[in-house]
This record gives C-alpha cells, sequence and structure tokens, in this order.
C-alpha cells in the first residue's frame, strides 16, 4: 500500500509539471505561408441583437524569419450590448451545420487551462489560443488590430498549429457569437499596371522605337542604312547567253556581205 501511495504522488508531481507549463515560443514557422479565417453571413447565435452577422476575418502569416505568427484582425457590425467581446483560436473546426459549441475548448497544448485569467504581461503563461487574453479585446465598432504572436504556429504538426482549426468570437459572459474556420489562403500576385502594350506588334526582324511607337531595323542590319527595294534603280548585268548572242550576229552579217560582194 505504502509504495502505491508513493507511485501516485510521484505521478501526480509528474502531471504537474508537464500539464499547465508555460507555451514554448515558436521559431521555424514556415514564411510566405497564409491562413484565413472569414466569419459567414449566417448567423450563429440566432438571439443575436445584430442586422445579420459580424462582419471580419483573421489573417495570419508567419514573419520573415519565421520567429512568431503576424496577425490582422478586422470586425465590425458588433452587438450594441454585451461587450467587451473576446476571440480565440479553439481545438475543433467548425462544422458544416455552423454550430460553434462544436469547436470545443480554446487551443491550449500545455494544458493551462480557463481558471486563471490571462496576464497579457507574461503571454507564455496564457492559453496560445487566447488571443484577445494577450492582445487585448474588442471594445471598438469596427475593430482592428495586428500584432505578432510568438506561441502560435503555421507549422503543421505542433500543438500550437492552428491552421486546421477555428476561431470563436464571444460575448462577454463568454457566449459563442460567431466562428469561422481557417483555411490556407494564397497571396495575389502584385499587377504593374505602369506597363502598357506596344501599340505596334514588330516582327521577327524588327523592334519598336519606344520614343515614336514606330518599327526600326534590327539583327545584322545598321539602323538607319536604306535597305534596297523594287522602286531603286540598279543597273542590270548581262548574263552569259546575252553576251555571246552580239557577236554572233556581226559574225553572220560579214559573212554575208562578203558572199555579196564575190
Amino acid at each position: 500500500m505504502r509504495a502505491h501511495a508513493t507511485l501516485a504522488v510521484l505521478f501526480t508531481a509528474l502531471i504537474g509539471q508537464v500539464v499547465g507549463q508555460d507555451a514554448a515560443k515558436v521559431a521555424d514557422n514556415p514564411p510566405g505561408v497564409i491562413y484565413k479565417a472569414a466569419l459567414p453571413k449566417e448567423r450563429a447565435f440566432k438571439d443575436a441583437a445584430l442586422d445579420g452577422n459580424v462582419k471580419g476575418s483573421i489573417v495570419a502569416v508567419a514573419t520573415d524569419s519565421g520567429d512568431g505568427v503576424s496577425f490582422k484582425v478586422k470586425f465590425s457590425n458588433l452587438p450594441k450590448e454585451g461587450g467587451p467581446f473576446s476571440y480565440h483560436l479553439h481545438v475543433d473546426p467548425v462544422p458544416s451545420d455552423g454550430n460553434c459549441t462544436e469547436t470545443l475548448a480554446h487551443l491550449d497544448p500545455t494544458g493551462r487551462g480557463e481558471e486563471t485569467p490571462c496576464d497579457s504581461k507574461d503571454p507564455a503563461s496564457c492559453q496560445v489560443g487566447d488571443l484577445s487574453g494577450k492582445f487585448g479585446k474588442i471594445e471598438s465598432d469596427p475593430f482592428e488590430d495586428s500584432y505578432i504572436d510568438r506561441y502560435a504556429s503555421t507549422k503543421e504538426g505542433l500543438g500550437a498549429f492552428f491552421g486546421n482549426r477555428s476561431f470563436v468570437l464571444h460575448y462577454a459572459n463568454k457566449t459563442r457569437l460567431t466562428c469561422a474556420n481557417f483555411v490556407l489562403a494564397i497571396e495575389e500576385p502584385t499587377i504593374n499596371e505602369s506597363y502598357s502594350a506596344p501599340a505596334y506588334l514588330p516582327t521577327p526582324t524588327e523592334t519598336v522605337n519606344p520614343a515614336t511607337n514606330t518599327p526600326t531595323g534590327s539583327g545584322s542590319e545598321t539602323a538607319g542604312t536604306p535597305m534596297p527595294s523594287s522602286d531603286t534603280n540598279t543597273p542590270t548585268v548581262p548574263n552569259a547567253a546575252s553576251s555571246v548572242a552580239l557577236p554572233v550576229h556581226l559574225a553572220l552579217a560579214g559573212v554575208f556581205a562578203l558572199i555579196f560582194a564575190l
């Protein structure tokens, strides 16, 4: 019995070391990977005193160095009462029926729990998913904020990874107001609006003068050198047959003259 009691004490002590520890910083997030969660048009909480649903999104991308994740948060059309509102990363995604309750609890890979309020001055001690606890609740409409969270992750396989999870927006009394899933997003390429196609498309042996938008010669030809055309007066060089024909006619005429003279 004494041995069992000793093992129980040791096990409890071990659990205390593993569960409830501070979150670890993530410094190897894949740069350029973007996740976005946009709120739906339909209301999840039917009794919400607002027209339609809260509008907004959370966009997250790793920093260039991979040290932490940059968040951009935007919300508007919030209820006039029931704030300040909080928002958190949750463990599970939102199901197809939009039930925010099915997202389960906050993302909390260290098992910290929600009993003790988050201390924004010590973000490592907070739940990884408690974004508003670490960076501030929503107290305005519209609301915008941006920050870098060193403990959330866009690297798949880590407990702090949220790319396949969701976020939930709460009333001050913790009632779930609305929610949305994170999805992998692709950044749109920048369009060069200063470029315009030339009015004249050159042939393979021509270029276009950018100042006048007119074609000029290129390749082995020298710019400005006139090229021969069908209108150019050039001397005709006789071929071999025409060169021989004239002396033969003269010879025959001489022969006939000699015959008549005899």
